[in-house]
């Protein structure tokens, strides 16, 4: 029975080296997709077979650098693009400055553009991410905080989403921090009710610290990132926006936010905090007068100055606690 044995093991392992080896003859081994065919070319694009990304690599986690390359969630859904459209991928860094890069024919398209903002003459795509100033809690049954409750927040101090508290909830609600990192740890700790951040940069950084954090209203309406190339390139609008659009519809770029931010972001429906505060100021002394045209006009300067600016994803702001609308420039909100 033991020399059976040994027999059939020494047969198994004839068996795999020889199907090995009929495998060696066909080809590498490894699997090749079959590519399909290029669905636009020069001088749709610039460069024969290949699309050229344009991305900002200060912005993660839309683009960063990790391991001496350009990674993040617009280079993942750029290569799902390039992909549809049967061409190679080029991710070119433009910083803050896409207008430039598809003016001077830089690259074809550029991702991670704020769909609120009209910086920049090209031609914008449906949003393909939503974004906008989000309330984090520990838990989604933390309730939505009023404006008169007292609530308590961290945010990354001179950011827009510290300047969003402010104007809001009042300075005395706002504990700043260096970066969101020390804002989720205050809220882990116990130290505030809430954090305030850009949703999706907010998302990144607590699934980074492996914080199962929810996102229960949002301090400004929700905006959202899209795609931009030239207004005069129609050809390429139409392919590469028809391309994001069925990403969008299939779940592609869906599987790609859980890859990044652990979950896919959606803000539809949640409450806007800032259009309840303005809502209050407009009913709060009563009377038939409030209807009047005068008392119209105070709630449309309350509602403009709540969303001057602020329905951005690069979360920058003005000085902390400063509620003119012309002060919310400051810096970029960091995930580290």
């Amino acid at each position: 029975m033991r020399k059976r044995s040994i027999l059939a093991t020494v047969l198994v392992a004839l068996l795999a080296a020889a199907t090995l080896g009929l495998a060696g003859c066909s080809g590498s081994g490894a699997y090749q997709p079959e590519l399909k065919s290029a669905e636009v070319a020069p001088p749709v694009i610039g460069e024969e077979g290949t699309l050229r990304v344009g991305v900002n690599t200060e912005n993660p986690p839309l683009a960063g650098m990790g391991s001496g390359k350009i990674i993040g969630i617009d280079v993942d859904i750029a290569a799902a693009v390039a992909d549809e459209l049967g061409l190679k991928l080029s991710i070119v860094d433009v910083g803050s400055d896409p207008a430039a890069a598809i003016a001077n024919g830089d690259v074809d398209i550029v991702m991670g553009i704020d769909d609120s903002s009209s910086e920049g003459d090209f031609w914008r795509s449906a949003s393909y991410l939503p974004t906008g100033i989000a309330v984090f809690a520990l838990s989604p049954d933390a309730g939505i905080p009023a404006a008169d409750s007292g609530a308590t927040f961290a945010a990354q101090v001179s950011s827009k989403s510290a300047w969003a508290v402010s104007n809001v909830f009042g300075e005395n609600s706002l504990t700043p921090t260096d970066s969101l990192k020390e804002a989720f740890e205050a809220l882990q700790a116990g130290s505030v009710q809430y954090v305030a951040a850009d949703a999706v940069i907010g998302l990144y950084a607590a699934h980074g610290q492996g914080l199962d954090a929810s996102i229960v209203a949002m301090l400004m309406t929700p905006n959202g990132y899209c795609m931009g190339a030239s207004n005069e390139n129609v050809d390429l609008q139409t392919a590469a926006g028809d391309v994001l659009a069925r990403l969008v519809g299939d779940g592609t770029i869906g599987v790609i936010e859980r890859k990044w931010l652990g979950t896919t972001v959606v803000l539809d429906g949640l409450t806007v905090v800032s259009d309840q505060a303005v809502s209050a100021v407009g009913t709060e002394d009563g009377g038939a007068d409030d209807a009047s045209g005068e008392d119209e006009d105070s709630s449309d300067d309350a509602t403009d100055t709540d969303a001057s600016g602020d329905e951005t994803g690069d979360d920058a702001s003005g000085d902390e606690g400063d509620t003119s609308s012309e002060d919310t420039s400051g810096d970029e909100e960091s995930a580290e």
